[in-house]
């Protein structure tokens, strides 16, 4: 591998993630809040990015470079993007901590009295989610000319799912639509929002978190602070759109507006989602005691949080019965789809390991069975089952080494199994100690960079992130 390609490429991502510092340089201005986090910030990451531009290689781009830039684009994103945090007491842990969560889209926030903190600092909080959820080299693709096969390669390397969703013949092409659905949803969620009653800076701060299915608010209530069901509607509309395939959306626009509906993984999306939140209501009426209207409007309202990966809070579900937290627990291994700005394993992989494991069934009755398994009408080849079943196996080991290991660290077994899933599907609330009203600031040290792992990989689908940990990567 050459490391001098992936130092050049990484110092012109770090130069636009300075760039993307001037949005909320400009909120401080506004609120006439202190200038220096950010043009400190701004200034060091600057310069960090011109040196490694000025490290040059005259080789091309294979794809273990494309996976090196990818994943170290994404550590050093919350490495830099967290110095505005050290401004107002932040320790360099808890920065790195609050910035990759941000970045991945997670919401596990170690901020303690959130409203304590600069305007424009929750602001940035909430930016570096907008600017995870459809991703940082997606974006850095869309902007820098050129790219080519090399692009290609780092979009295989980013992208959500078991396979690339491409639109255009050329990559760019295909980065731009994707960023200008997502810019252009995000708009009309701040209107909406607005219109229900936020202010701008609110509108737009839960827009990012809510399309990034991020899940930061300014708030320590989170969306419960508003206590309008209208805005809980219209946040889980929007969260259920952006847990869905946005190139899906293109080519619903673009090609058959009925495309969505024959979808095969929006349909079991659509199926599970509103299955869950039925089953969550009837808990909440029956055990809780809730009314049914507020039954239906925390259980859509949590359900589809938890399920595309959001964390948003609209009430403690930290309290509800085990029988309601079970529902909640469960959605958390499942995700959005593929191609969407949501965490988790995606529902498509959970589609094609059901039809895997009944096409196995069946061969044990029947030896000689000969049947492929199709998805969308088309058959699925083996090699894609077999990654997605690899995925899967690595996906729950890593969920299960950090959850014991966080119990090693004198974590409640609860606390831990659901910050390790919370973190690797990068929802942002667990249970217990880290429940949608608390936060992980009690974690020990050890504890958080176990977690920071888990979002950074959980982000990246697993491969990306633990293929640097192998000697092969670096020396073959």
């Amino acid at each position: 591998m050459d490391n001098k390609v992936v130092f050049n490429a990484l110092g012109k991502i770090i130069i636009l993630l300075a760039f993307t510092m001037l949005v909320p340089l400009l909120v401080a201005l506004y609120y006439r809040e202190p200038l220096e986090p950010f043009i400190v910030s701004i200034l060091v990451t600057l310069f960090a990015g011109l040196f490694l531009t000025h490290i040059k290689s005259s080789v091309e781009w294979q794809q273990k470079e494309a996976l090196a830039i990818v994943a170290l684009a994404w550590l050093a994103a919350a490495i830099f993007g967290g110095i505005p945090f050290l401004f107002e007491g932040v320790s360099f842990l808890d920065a790195v901590f609050e910035t990759m969560s941000g970045f991945t889209s997670t919401g596990s926030t170690i901020l303690v009295d959130i409203e304590s903190y600069s305007r424009s600092l929750l602001f940035w909080r909430s930016f570096t989610q907008w600017l995870g959820g459809m991703g940082i080299i997606v974006l850095f693709i869309a902007i820098l000319p050129k790219l080519g096969v090399a692009g290609r390669q780092l979009f295989r390397a980013e992208a959500p799912g078991p396979t690339e969703d491409k639109l255009k013949p050329r990559i760019k092409d295909t980065a731009k639509i994707l960023w200008a659905l997502y810019v252009l949803i995000s708009a009309f969620e701040v209107v909406a929002l607005m219109l229900a009653g936020m202010s701008l800076y609110d509108a737009l701060t839960h827009t990012f978190a809510g399309m990034a299915c991020g899940g930061f608010s300014p708030y320590g209530a989170g969306i419960e602070a508003f206590g309008s069901p209208l805005i809980e509607f219209i946040l889980t509309f929007f969260m259920f759109a952006a847990g869905a395939n946005f190139a899906l959306y293109y080519r619903a626009i673009k090609i058959d507006k009925n495309l969505l509906f024959k979808d095969e993984e929006f349909r079991v999306y659509t199926y599970i989602l509103l299955g869950f939140s039925g089953l969550l209501t009837l808990v909440l009426y029956k055990d809780m005691e809730f009314s049914l209207f507020n039954s239906f409007r925390y259980a859509i309202f949590q359900i589809t949080s938890i399920m595309t990966a959001t964390g948003f809070a609209s009430t403690d579900f930290n309290l509800w019965k085990d029988s309601a937290k079970i529902l909640v627990f469960a959605v958390m291994f499942i995700g959005g789809c593929a191609g969407s700005t949501g965490g988790g394993m995606k529902v498509v992989r959970f589609m094609l390991m059901l039809k895997y494991a009944r096409r196995e069934l069946f061969k044990f009755i029947h030896p000689r069975l000969v049947k492929p398994i199709r998805f969308n009408n088309k058959a699925v080849p083996d090699d894609v089952l077999q990654s997605i079943l690899s995925f899967v196996v690595i996906y729950i080991s890593v969920f299960i080494f950090s959850a014991v290991l966080l119990t090693l660290l004198g974590v409640d077994m609860i606390s831990s199994a659901t910050a390790s899933i919370a973190t690797l599907g990068n929802i942002g609330p667990g249970f217990n100690v880290v429940g949608p009203m608390a936060n992980f600031e009690m974690l020990p040290p050890l504890g958080k960079i176990v977690l920071i792992n888990n979002m950074w990989v959980g982000r990246l689908e697993v491969y990306t992130v633990l293929v640097l940990f192998t000697s092969d990567f670096w020396h073959s």
